[in-house]
Parts: C-alpha cells; structure tokens; sequence
C-alpha cells in the first residue's frame, strides 16, 4: 500500500511539473508572438509584384499618349506599393489588441464617419464620381479605409458582446453604426457599399449560431440596399445595360471586355500585347481582369484565380487558429472583404452581374485601394503572430502522442 501511495505521489509530482511547463510555454507563447505567417506574406508580395507587371503592361500605351511617358501610371503605383508597404510593416510590428481600446476605437470610427461626411460635401470628381478628397494634388478616397475601420469595429463589437449574438438584440445593435457608414458611401458609391454590406452580414453571419434571427438582418439589409438601388437612376440603368449588353450605348466596356477575354484563347497573346486595352475604358483598373485574360488567356486567368484562393484559405488557416474570437473576427471580415471584391470585380469583367466600380484587389491600379488593403493584410499578418500554436514535445507532454 506504502509502495502503490509513494508511486502515485511521484506521479502526480511529475504530471504537475508537466503542467506547470506546459502553462509555463503557454504563458510565454503569449506574451511573445511567434514569427508572421510567411505563406501569406509571400503571396501579397507576389501578388502585388504580379500587379506592377500587369499595370504596365495595360497603362503603358494610355500613359505614352496622355503623359509621354509609358510609365507614368507604373511609377505612381510604385509610390503607392511603397506607402502601402509601410503602413503594413507598422500594422505587423503593432499587437492587434491595441486597435480594441476605447481611446482607439470610437476615435478611429468618428473619424472615419467624418471624412465620409466632408467627402459627400467637399469631393474632388475624378471620372465622372466624387469619391474623393484631398488638396494640391494628393487626394485620398476615405471609403476604402472604411472598410478597415469597419472590419475592426465589427470584430471588437462581437468579442464584446459574443453571449448577444444568438439574439435578436445583439444583431441589430450594431446595424446603427455600421449602417451609418454604409449609408454615407453608398450615397456616391454603391460599389463599395455593397462590399460594406457584404462584410457585415458576413461577420454577423459568422458569429450568429441561429439562422432565423440572421434571417431578419438580411431582410432590413434588403430594404437599405434596395433604397440605395433607387436613389440614382444611372444605377438602374446598369442593370438594363447588363441583361443587353450588346444593343445598349453604355454596353461598351462591357463588350470590349468580353471580346478582350474571348480573343486571349488558352494561353494569351503575351505580355504587351492586348488589342483591347487600347480603347477599353478602365482598362487598368475595373476591367484589369479581362486584359489579364486577353494576354495570359485561359491559364492566366486561372492561375490569378487560383492565387486567390489559395490567399483567402492561408486566412481560414489563420482565423481558424486565432488565440480568441477578436482576431478570428478580424480575419473573417478580410476574408469576405476580399473575397466580394475577387468575385465582383471577375463578376463585373464576365458580364456576370452589372457594372459597377471594384477594383482587382493588389492588382488594380489606384492609391487608396492598394495601401488600404497593405494596411489590412498588416493587421492580418499581426494576428497570425499570435496563433494558438505548440510544438510537438508540448503536445507529447500532454499525452496526445505515443
């Protein structure tokens, strides 16, 4: 009895000096962040290197006759790669905790409802749109860092309240803010409302374990998009052009897309060499896709496709992964954000749903577009710093390998 007593005690010493040196590695771990998810570094780098080809590629011919310089679009979305790239360095070296404080987050969302309020009041109209502000010669478009700001309100709201969300309570409060934000981008920019839209309907849906109060959401969201759907007759117009193309005036980049991407065949026309883009509107921002296609053909469009893809499941990895539901929140609203964008703007170049103004995310050219998304992925890789991660000797401790 003596014997089997002394043996149980020596057992019960060495699985608490094994505890206590789990809970130690544990406590470490999260304290001190692990490496960045390098998968995913790597494929926003390819994929923004890939977007600097792609951007000369399609703005070389429109840049030598407007500026006389083939390159002037590039080396302006060179300064943007640049800003972008910082702001994202800044984001990765930050702790993504630091964006839930209270002297942050309400901050960050008054701000942003305040330059989406001067926009709507002192925008600068480039391209026939007034998205934009700014002064001697710098302009910003303030409804693409929404989306972050969004994203990061939305993340730190369902944290807080996760015990809510199965409520009808808890899906609607936070449906005023946001809605606010929505409502003042959609006034001059439906696009990008709906991505807003699809954001927070899809972290909402995320979070909400009970379909018929998200059912509800959906339907007051319905109501809103359908008054922004109205409040502009050209966005009516839109859809008349999309179910007849071929036989209406404002069909044309429409119908020069589509044959950009039916004269690129299996492999393309090569680099340099689109036809299209010559006098295809927005050939180097909405519709880059379909040059894409035109001079990579079929294996080009693919391939960008399926980069993608493989970018939006690195998040999944990652949101699956996160220490607690902030950061996997977080990761959910990056992945609708830009997976909506993807499939819109593919969508969009393939006539597959009306035209509407999203650009091809890392690869379009545009400022604002480009460094926000920097920042974003930024905040993305700081959270996969801090990933629920043990190597194999903890786990073997813990008794979960022979």
């Amino acid at each position: 009895m003596a014997v089997n007593t002394t043996a149980q005690r020596g057992l019960f010493r060495r699985a608490r000096r094994a505890n206590t040196a789990t809970e130690a590695v544990r406590a470490r771990n999260k304290l001190h962040p692990h490496a960045v998810d390098y998968s995913i570094l790597f494929l926003v780098l390819f994929l923004v290197g890939f977007g600097l080809i792609v951007l000369y590629s399609t703005s070389s011919y429109r840049s030598a006759i407007v500026y006389n310089d083939p390159a002037f679009m590039l080396k302006k979305q060179l300064r943007n790669v640049a800003v972008g790239l910082v702001g994202m360095y800044f984001m990765t070296k930050c702790d993504y905790h630091w964006w839930r404080k209270g002297f942050i987050i309400w901050p960050m969302y008054l701000g942003i409802v305040g330059l989406l309020g001067l926009t709507l009041v002192f925008s600068i109209a480039l391209n026939g749109a007034q998205r934009w502000i700014g002064a001697n010669g710098a302009t910003i478009q303030p409804s693409e860092f929404a989306k972050i700001a969004l994203i990061l309100f939305l993340a730190d709201y369902i944290a807080t309240h996760s015990n809510e969300m199965q409520r009808w309570q808890g899906l609607i409060k936070p449906l005023v803010p946001t809605g606010l934000i929505i409502g003042l981008v959609g006034v001059e920019n439906m696009s990008t409302a709906l991505i807003l839209l699809a954001i927070t309907f899809g972290m909402l849906f995320v979070a909400n374990p009970r379909f018929i109060p998200f059912f509800g959401v959906i339907a007051v969201g319905g109501v809103g998009g359908a008054a922004l759907l109205f409040s502009r007759a050209y966005r009516m117009t839109r859809i008349t052009t999309w179910l007849d193309p071929e036989h209406s005036e404002a069909g044309e980049q429409t119908m020069k897309g589509l044959y950009a991407i039916g004269s690129g065949g299996l492999f393309g026309k090569g680099l340099g060499q689109s036809m299209q883009k010559m006098i295809l509107p927005e050939a180097y921002n909405d519709m880059i896709f379909s040059i894409i296609t035109e001079e990579l053909g079929l294996f080009g469009a693919v391939a960008v496709i399926l980069l993608f893809l493989t970018l939006l499941w690195k998040l999944m990895v990652v949101a699956l992964n996160a220490r607690e539901l902030y950061g996997s929140m977080i990761l959910v609203g990056v992945i609708v954000h830009i997976g909506a964008q993807v499939f819109i703007n593919i969508a969009v170049a393939t006539n597959t749903m009306p035209n509407t103004g999203i650009p091809l995310p890392f690869i379009s050219y545009g400022g604002s577009s480009l460094v926000s998304i920097l920042v974003e992925m930024g905040i993305v890789l700081s959270v996969s710093k801090y990933l629920r991660i043990e190597r194999p000797e903890e786990e073997r401790r813990r008794g979960d390998f022979s």
